[in-house]
């Protein structure tokens, strides 16, 4: 996978089943490029390495030019195994992978919410059929232009919602790598190499867990079926617990290598789950068949990504009452700080190799020296670390916000929703845009929610259920409403502002402009999801009618929303029902020369495009 790409550095993410010294050889324009490379790996398992291959050329690349890469292994044997498997990694006319870096992005391709078992494609196949129609042999019909980067926006994995298939190929996973396993303190098993095992493996995890001291069961925050009044309902009775589950998922969805070895079978499944099982093997069948597309493109475009609820848990720090739960349990914080070092090593990484090599370094002497004292230790370290954000120095430039750890806890009520950013964040977010001409802003919940549903969240948390409801808009804290609101209206805020999100599961776009200012800024707000999740049909063509209706341009309910001095229009989609697409999607964000003109288009899983067109009048 090409991870964080400058025009002085490229680093490519992998994952091997034996160490070994690799290093990078890079061509440009038919010249073997002058360099130092360098191979950072973290063994967390018998037969599983985890590496950040390094490559820092002695000139600059040149932009829009193709990079050609190759892996170098020092053992022949392992260099005649990558032989083997390059080719089912290169498109028609390659003989090596390659890349495009250019610090003027034009194609930004986004999406979020991948969820294995959900019963749709996979759109982030399509990002393989956008590269291999940009990469055609000269002389044959490009249709499209090859993306420059990809922007993976929230819950690439769901470590508290695992199918049934999905998880017992967790549990052959890590037999097959011998990935470390750990104590577990709290748990009704002493260790995670016992939950395999366990008759509560599958489908009955909440019974695994501890009651905590106000007699009320973890299970409710992390694993029981919650009820959720107007939007859906979540099993999460297959909730992920050790750091070798979660490690084994991300090598499952990212990578068909694995599968092969696997065989899903419901003879270890009790006889009321099997039809249930039996259900979701077939949707995890069809998502494992694409997944040659999927490793093929992500190894051929610059990827970044940013964490949201489900890459750690549902509701992750949604209230200080849900993390003054959580963290004082022994049990629920090794949950999360297993979930964060999945994250670590399989995406902040790549995101941020500086920021994150201090990390790196105690991850590797956690695992190479295993021991309980310094694994909770290296979890204190995680969930004390900061620095989740990063910037890509664009033009424009791309602010990737962390709107999970540092939160803006509510001093009222422990049952209201925390800020999705607390005002030290939102000031350095503030210092990194101010005086820009054009900026794009990553948010994993949109800045600019779906009025008439975040009044039924307002409502739900008036009344002290914001859990039940997933309240978690940036409206919902009125300190971080006020202060982001404050620095769209700043005068020297970028004129040109793009923000790109996801989460909710449907996608729409909106044009935003302050009221009563002639020199406002262009908001553009493009949120596409899900890659793979999308909302129940019928309840969204109601939400969107709703909405339209209370909350439309010349609704006088405008006036009670902290919005009030904006102007907030919906770009239509080409396709649907009114202002919200429903559907698995990933997003095309398009931008002009002089960035004033955004295109922006679904590209749905079967192939088709939607386009959300600006408004006539804009």
């Amino acid at each position: 996978m090409v991870r964080r790409v400058t025009s002085k550095q490229c680093n490519v993410w992998l994952v091997t089943s034996h160490n070994d010294e690799i290093s990078l050889t890079l061509t440009q324009q038919g010249k073997q490029l002058a360099g130092e490379s360098e191979c950072v790996s973290v063994q967390v398992g018998t037969h599983c390495y985890i590496c950040l291959l390094t490559f820092t050329p002695k000139q600059t690349f040149t932009p829009n030019q193709a990079v050609e890469y190759a892996l170098e292994f020092t053992c022949n044997q392992h260099q005649q195994q990558w032989n083997a498997t390059l080719p089912g990694l290169l498109y028609d006319n390659q003989s090596n992978l390659s890349f495009v870096w250019t610090d003027t992005p034009s194609t930004i391709l986004h999406g979020s919410c991948r969820k294995p078992h959900y019963d749709g494609d996979d759109a982030l196949a399509q990002v393989d059929n956008l590269i291999a129609n940009a990469i055609r042999p000269q002389g044959s019909n490009q249709e499209t232009a090859r993306p420059d980067l990809l922007l993976m926006t929230g819950d690439q994995v769901y470590v508290d919602d695992v199918a049934g298939p999905m998880l017992l190929a967790i549990q052959q996973t890590i037999s097959l790598l011998g990935l470390q396993q750990e104590p577990l303190e709290g748990a009704v098993v002493s260790h995670s190499s016992e939950l395999a095992s366990h008759p509560f493996c599958f489908y009955q995890r909440q019974q695994l867990l501890p009651k905590i001291a106000t007699n009320t069961a973890l299970s409710t925050l992390f694993f029981g079926a919650k009820k959720k009044p107007i939007f859906t309902s979540v099993n999460a009775q297959n909730h992920l617990i050790s750091g070798a589950e979660v490690l084994a998922m991300y090598l499952l969805v990212w990578s068909p290598s694995l599968w092969s070895s696997i065989t899903l079978t419901s003879d270890e499944i009790a006889n009321e789950q099997r039809e249930t099982f039996d259900k979701e093997a077939k949707v995890i069948g069809c998502f494992v068949d694409s997944l040659n597309k999927v490793r093929r493109a992500l190894a051929h475009v610059p990827v970044y990504m940013i964490f949201d609820d489900h890459d750690v848990t549902d509701d992750w720090n949604l209230t200080r009452g849900w993390e003054e739960e959580v963290y004082s349990n022994p049990l629920s914080k090794r949950m999360i700080g297993n979930a964060l070092t999945g994250y670590l090593l399989c995406q902040g990484w790549g995101n941020a190799p500086d920021k994150c090599a201090e990390l790196i370094d105690h991850a590797k002497q956690w695992y190479t020296y295993p021991d309980t004292n310094k694994h909770a230790a290296f979890i204190d370290q995680l969930l004390a670390f900061e620095e989740w954000d990063y910037r890509l120095d664009t033009t424009p430039p791309i602010e990737v916000l962390d709107t999970r750890t540092r939160r803006w806890r509510s001093e009222s009520s422990m049952n209201k929703p925390s800020g999705l950013m607390d005002w030290e964040a939102l000031c350095e977010f503030q210092h990194n845009i101010i005086g820009k001409e054009a900026v794009i802003v990553v948010s994993a919940a949109p800045v600019y929610g779906v009025k008439f549903i975040e009044a039924i969240q307002k409502v739900f948390t008036f009344f002290g259920k914001a859990l039940t409801v997933d309240a978690e808009n940036w409206m919902a804290h009125k300190g971080t409403a006020n202060v982001m609101l404050n620095i769209f209206r700043h005068y020297k805020t970028p004129p040109e502002f793009i923000i790109l999100s996801g989460d909710v599961h449907y996608s729409f776009v909106y044009d935003v402009r302050l009221r009563f200012r002639r020199n406002s800024p262009h908001i553009t707000q493009f949120t596409c999801s899900g890659l793979k999740n999308a909302f129940p049909d019928g309840l969204i063509r109601w939400l969107d009618r709703l909405n339209r209706a209370f909350y439309g341009p010349s609704s006088i309910l405008n006036v009670f929303t902290r919005r009030r001095n904006m102007s907030v229009s919906a770009r239509e989609p080409t396709e649907g029902y009114g202002e919200l697409y429903n559907g698995c999607a990933i997003g095309v964000l398009k931008l002009s020369n002089n960035r004033r003109h955004v295109t922006c288009k679904a590209l749905l899983s079967s192939g088709k495009e939607v386009e959300f067109p600006p408004i006539k009048d804009d």
